[in-house]
């Protein structure tokens, strides 16, 4: 007998044998003769007697149309199995609806939730089908049902949800000493250990494309100075040698000899040894520039994700003091300063600077030209951003300057702002781990449900108390991905789990990742929290000081709590300064559904970014670093710092080194500037001036902004959603 039903949700509910009858009786009704209502309680007795203990929604239907089919009127099941045909139809109209948008190649938030995705390509397109189809099916069988209310009703938003049945994590920061020194196999590819400086740039790229296939996030080399340099040496070595053969002579000498720094000078005057000495590193600085160039052409031409995508990639650097390190540093920066292909600026890799004092930041550190010489690049081509390992929550009690890895113990970042430090199962550090999965909490909807309590103190406690609700709930929506992923097989991710992710060297092919994956992070997100400041107050925290100290309130309430939920389930859990591009405009339409248009709160298409002060709000950035500072020791999961400067930084680095110089006081994370650039997209010129429209050099009117959409740039904003679209029309100046 029938007692419960499994519906197409994975929901289970009582039997309701009404739900048959009615159903039977709707087909009879389009007949000639009608309804038979014996034949109809007759049919649902022998369904409902004879039916397993819990049954489908399918499998109960099925048995209708075999009841009716073995009754005197097999028209009646030829109408029910049409009708039913048209609601199957009608379920999946959605669907349909979705495929012919990206068929026919419509811009919508649809084809643009990734603005560095190309959906209009066949392998874009079918990302996008896959990627569509995989989050109803994740909604209905992986969810739980907490969760999936949560996401429909707006309170949650489950980054990259469509990875979810794959098991991957989301990123890792690679350990690229490892590859570089023994090589790797993944999948059908192998890579022999590299000699010299070209096969180590190529074997850098091609670390990066290969764990993006295999993870649903951003791929970062945590210190790419340090990995890179022995292979300087390495060629100065080679180049020696070649002299060697030249001359005919012995200057083996040179190979070791201590050098100071690798700069390009003239060869006239010198003879013997120095002259050689001088032609070889003349030649290495050329071969490292070559290198240093063919890197970042390649991040921006070499696809992933089935030629979909440029590799969403990052690399950290700016320590190392070594003359090989220091090259390395320098003709990266010359490199990116002159752009790629016809001198356009390079969307990838997403470089930052790592600002140290007493090594890369003060006038009197070895590195300060190169940080100076960073500033510089960064007016031109937005990149570096810069990370600061002098905050007091990004320090290492382990950091040594003389301690040749000292690498292992400075924080990396990558991607929009992801940050990965603190472990509870090991040493501190960024080199080989990286978020497992995100989810993100909608506050500003749980502060709007609150709205209309008069009194404010009632107001924001109601907000705590629905705030602790969420945060446990997507806390073991996060567990519950995190159980999910750790049944994943090593095999299936060949290099993330034989040379990149800590501890994975000691996994079988066949063993589960589950004894690694602990070191990783599961970040709470927050978006909003302008919004939400108004909904509770009346004021943001950037105009008002008791909605700043109520917003400090709540986000250190939710690293509390994070901090709780790391103890009770045994997990790195962090709390993340969302980096919102396909999200953005999301919770905001559902919202608007609920409460309409509420000045600002929903009067825009757009939640601001995390704790970010409104984009539209006017303030000199020394304002906006002391109102966003607080928070960055708050949001240990990934946060970001960003100014908007007026006109042509080109020639203007003093302005970038003012912003670090906020950074410095402020004890903030990692920042990054923005300013004007305009790019033909016709011929690919770029300049900085003020409302071009007609390109200079070929006369095109096909002019865009190069702008950062969360921490990264893009190359059009053809491919931008609407709702980021807004927010950067909205974007003013901060002086």
């Amino acid at each position: 007998m029938i007692q419960t039903v499994l519906k197409r949700d994975g929901r289970v509910v009582g039997f309701n044998e009404e739900k048959i009858k009615a159903a039977i009786r709707k087909a009879m009704l389009t007949t000639e003769l009608g309804e038979d209502e014996g034949l109809i309680h007759k049919i649902t007795d022998r369904i409902a007697l004879t039916g397993a203990e819990q049954m489908t929604v399918e499998d109960i239907q099925d048995r209708v149309e075999v009841e009716l089919m073995k009754s005197p009127r097999k028209e009646v099941a030829k109408k029910y199995i049409a009708y039913r045909d048209q609601r199957n139809i009608a379920r999946r109209a959605k669907t349909r609806d979705i495929f012919l948008e990206i068929i026919e190649a419509k811009s919508n938030d649809i084809t643009r939730e990734n603005a560095n995705m190309n959906a209009e390509s066949p392998a874009g397109m079918m990302m996008k089908f896959a990627s569509e189809t995989t989050k109803p099916f994740v909604d209905d069988y992986l969810l739980s049902a907490e969760a999936r209310d949560a996401v429909r009703n707006g309170y949650i938003h489950i980054h990259d949800k469509d990875y979810y049945p794959t098991k991957s994590l989301t990123c890792v920061q690679h350990p690229l000493d490892n590859i570089l020194r023994d090589g790797f196999i993944a999948g059908h590819g192998e890579s022999r250990p590299a000699k010299r400086i070209e096969t180590a740039s190529v074997i850098a790229c091609i670390s990066l494309e290969t764990a993006q296939n295999e993870m649903h996030g951003g791929q970062a080399i945590p210190a790419f100075d340090f990995y890179l340099a022995p292979y300087v040496r390495s060629s100065f070595i080679e180049e020696v040698k070649n002299l060697e053969n030249l001359y005919g002579q012995d200057f083996s000498d040179l190979y070791d000899i201590e050098l100071k720094d690798y700069i390009t000078e003239p060869l006239d005057g010198l003879t013997g040894k120095d002259r050689v000495l001088r032609h070889a590193i003349n030649r290495t600085v050329s071969r490292v520039h070559q290198a240093m160039e063919a890197f970042i052409h390649n991040m921006n031409t070499i696809h992933s994700r089935g030629g979909n995508q440029v590799v969403f990639s990052s690399i950290n650097y700016g320590t190392d003091t070594s003359a090989e390190g220091r090259c390395i540093i320098r003709e990266l920066l010359n490199s990116t300063y002159e752009g790629v292909g016809n001198g356009a600026t390079a969307i990838f890799p997403i470089q930052i600077w790592k600002k140290k004092r007493g090594v890369s930041y003060l006038p009197e550190d070895p590195n300060y030209d190169l940080y100076q010489l960073a500033c510089k690049v960064t007016a031109r081509r937005f990149f570096p951003n810069f990370v600061n390992l002098d905050a007091t929550f990004n320090q290492h009690e382990k950091w040594n300057v003389e301690d040749p890895k000292r690498y292992l113990y400075e924080v990396a970042t990558m991607g929009c702002r992801t940050r990965v430090f603190e472990n509870r199962f090991g040493e501190k550090t960024s080199v080989g781990r990286g978020n497992l999965s995100f989810t993100t909490i909608n506050i500003v909807r749980l502060a709007l449900e609150c709205r209309n309590i008069v009194d404010e103190k009632e107001r924001v406690e109601a907000f705590f108390r629905k705030l602790d609700s969420v945060l446990e709930l997507t806390a073991r929506q996060l567990c519950d991905r995190y159980e999910f992923q750790k049944t994943a097989l090593a095999k299936q991710f060949p290099l993330v789990m034989s040379k990149l992710w800590n501890e994975s060297g000691k996994l079988d092919s066949t063993d589960t990742i589950e004894p690694v994956i602990k070191h990783g992070t599961l970040g709470i997100g927050f978006i909003g929290l302008a919004e939400c400041l108004v909904a509770l107050t009346g004021k943001h925290h950037g105009e008002s000081d008791s909605s700043q100290q109520l917003g400090l309130r709540i986000v250190s309430h939710m690293r509390s709590r994070a901090n709780e939920f790391s103890e009770k389930y045994d997990h790195n859990f962090s709390i993340l300064a969302t980096p919102a591009e396909g999200l953005s405009g999301k919770f905001t339409t559902k919202d608007r559904k609920t409460y309409g248009v509420i000045e600002g709160i929903t009067d825009k298409i757009y939640y601001t970014n995390s704790n970010h002060v409104p984009v539209y709000y006017h303030c000199s950035p020394r304002h906006k670093a002391k109102i966003e500072a607080p928070y960055h020791e708050l949001t240990r999961g990934g946060h970001i710092f960003y100014v908007e400067i007026d006109g042509d930084a080109t020639h203007n680095p003093q302005a970038v080194c003012d912003i670090v110089d906020l950074m410095d006081k402020h004890n903030i994370g990692y920042c990054s500037v923005n300013h004007n650039r305009n790019r033909c997209m016709s011929c690919g010129y770029e300049d900085a001036s003020e409302n071009l429209e007609e390109c200079p050099k070929c006369h095109s009117h096909a002019i865009d902004r190069l702008q950062r959409i969360t921490g990264y740039l893009v190359g059009t904003t053809d491919r931008w959603n609407n709702a980021k679209l807004a927010e950067l029309n909205d974007r003013v100046v901060h002086k």
